[in-house]
């Protein structure tokens, strides 16, 4: 038997890869036709991964922060204008937007933090290292996600049942758009560099500022809505923006759950299987566990090698096995090899604890 590590690979290469990584994480299209199909295409993002390479796990964290930073400075700027629009015009709903996109800008927080403690060092507690504070982050953007759904409803009820009026419809109408932009931009960036780096929390913050981007879009057709006599056009919009930002959370909330549950994409198992049997000496192989530790990606193996070979010789495959998959695998930053000599019996030891965990799983 013969075992390799590579969990200090990552730093010494930079690995660099000719297709797209695959993220069970990430949401999934609906192609067929039909308007909810539709609505789920308009208000969600692509789940092809664009990745060309594989970022180290610092400079991971890197493009992380920067990316907080820059989303963060953009909806600061939108909510700034749109406060002073709210305050001269009165409007109710454009001063509930802007709330919104406070709320949305100060989610940068708790996910700045969850990639600061990221780059801490593993050690004898923590031995994974702290890289799952990201979806612990996820958790508080879902649940935000939620929040920001349950207002947006709440504010359309509130509005049929209590219309209000709104002056400076104009400055009104541009503020909104000016939401909409910023936070459709900010949602872009979010999860283009949330899907490069395999972070499922800052894809959910990208979703967050999504739906509040859709929440000032129904601010300004409800708008002109008011402009043209239809009172009830603000909160009719508002609601059904409600529908759109359930849709968003229900892929937020599924992206972050695969990540806490270690579900990986099964094309990614089967794409790490066929670089272990291109392996040469590898006769066979057995089982493949994939996990995300945040936006890092960790593997472990079983291989099966010649039963002649010594164990210098198993381990030197067992190396090359890890070599090639840090290589030849997205974002892999550690991999552990277990060869295992072929022919026989060679787990009499443990083989009574397998049955066992077997026969359990089959009474569930």
């Amino acid at each position: 038997m013969a075992e390799g590590h590579a969990e200090g690979h990552a730093e010494g290469h930079a690995h660099g890869h000719d297709h797209p990584a695959h993220d069970d994480s990430a949401p999934t299209h609906d192609h067929h036709d039909g308007l909810l199909a539709k609505l789920r295409h308009a208000v969600t993002p692509h789940s092809h991964d664009t990745a060309a390479s594989v970022d180290s796990a610092l400079e991971a964290s890197d493009r992380g922060m920067r990316a907080l930073l820059i989303s963060l400075a953009v909806l600061g700027l939108t909510a700034a204008i749109q406060a002073v629009v709210a305050v001269a015009s009165g409007s109710v709903a454009l001063l509930g937007d802007t709330l919104h996109n406070v709320a949305d800008a100060l989610t940068a927080l708790p996910l700045g933090l969850a990639f600061w403690l990221g780059r801490r060092p593993a050690n004898r507690r923590y031995t994974y290292g702290y890289g799952r504070s990201e979806d612990l982050a996820g958790i508080v953007i879902v649940l935000l996600i939620a929040a920001s759904s349950a207002l947006a409803a709440y504010e359309a009820v509130r509005r049929l049942v209590h219309p209000e009026d709104v002056h400076h419809l104009w400055a009104v109408a541009l503020a909104a758009l000016v939401g909409f932009v910023g936070n459709e931009l900010v949602a872009r960036y979010r999860i283009n560099v949330g899907r490069e780096i395999g972070s499922a929390a800052l894809v959910a913050d990208g979703l967050h500022a999504r739906t509040d981007g859709f929440t000032s879009l129904s601010v300004l057709v409800g708008a002109g809505g008011v402009a043209i006599g239809w009172d009830w056009a603000d909160p009719a919009v508002g609601l059904f923006i409600t529908v759109a930002i359930l849709l968003v959370l229900r892929d937020a909330a599924r992206e972050v759950y695969r990540r806490l549950m270690d579900a990986v994409d099964p094309d990614l198992v089967d794409e790490v299987d066929r670089v272990l049997r291109g392996t040469e000496g590898v006769v066979d192989i057995g089982i493949t566990r994939l996990r995300w530790i945040g936006h890092q990606l960790r593997a472990e193996c079983e291989i099966v090698v010649d039963e002649q070979l010594t164990i210098v010789e198993a381990h030197r495959i067992a190396e090359e096995c890890q070599h090639r998959l840090l290589h030849e695998i997205p974002r892999l930053t550690a991999a552990l090899v277990h060869a295992d000599p072929a022919g026989g019996r060679h787990h009499e030891l443990t083989a009574h604890h397998a049955a066992e965990q077997r026969a359990s799983a089959a009474k569930e």
